[in-house]
């Protein structure tokens, strides 16, 4: 099973083409909010290193994961920059917020979740490049596909981590109950454009 395979799996639905068609009527805004995207991912994982530094496992994954984001970062601000788009503020979408509002409050049980939600967004992030690719430009098309790896490979650390930390228990029922409700913010309407929002009503 291909790393894509294995997302596509894990997720409980598929982005609906008219979110495809939002993003390209709006991709000065899809630019502008895939950097915010990315900076925010590095600023998850620099919290978890702040916040959990006895998990040695969590301080080296959260270390890489911090400088590729950041990377990612850097390569989509010099797009922006050579297509002349200004790096605008724009606020932030509901799903992120939606998804950590299932956290629960303590540990270990809150990093589990921390974590599993972490496997969410990187699944969807690396799904979506993967759908918007073939109808970009050359550029913008190379630039996302060169994204999956990483991304997959993103999602498959927060979801290993999450089951260490789970240690004997399952994480099987949180995993669902996240997945049902990221679902939902993915398949319903929604009132801004960003890079994990739903499709705009």
């Amino acid at each position: 099973m291909s790393a894509l395979t294995e997302i596509q799996a894990f997720l409980t639905c598929a982005t609906p083409n008219r979110w495809i068609e939002n993003a390209l009527e709006n991709q000065s805004l899809m630019l502008i909010d895939h950097a915010n995207c990315e900076k925010k991912a590095a600023s998850t994982a620099l919290s978890l290193i702040n916040r959990y530094t006895e998990n040695f496992d969590l301080l080296n994954k959260m270390s890489r994961l911090a400088r590729e984001e950041m990377r990612h970062f850097e390569q989509v601000i010099a797009l922006m920059k050579r297509r002349k788009i200004s790096y605008e503020h724009v606020s932030a979408s509901r799903y992120a917020a939606g998804l950590r509002d299932l956290a629960r409050r303590d540990d270990p049980g809150k990093l589990v979740d921390v974590l599993i939600i972490g496997a969410f967004i990187e699944a969807r992030s690396c799904e979506r490049f993967a759908m918007l690719a073939p109808h970009l430009d050359a550029e913008l098309e190379k630039f996302y596909l060169s994204l999956l790896k990483s991304e997959a490979r993103h999602y498959q650390d927060y979801l290993k981590l999450a089951k260490t930390v789970a240690g004997e228990q399952s994480i099987d029922d949180r995993v669902e109950l996240i997945a049902q409700r990221e679902g939902q913010l993915i398949e319903s309407p929604d009132k801004q454009f960003r890079f994990h929002s739903g499709p705009i009503a």
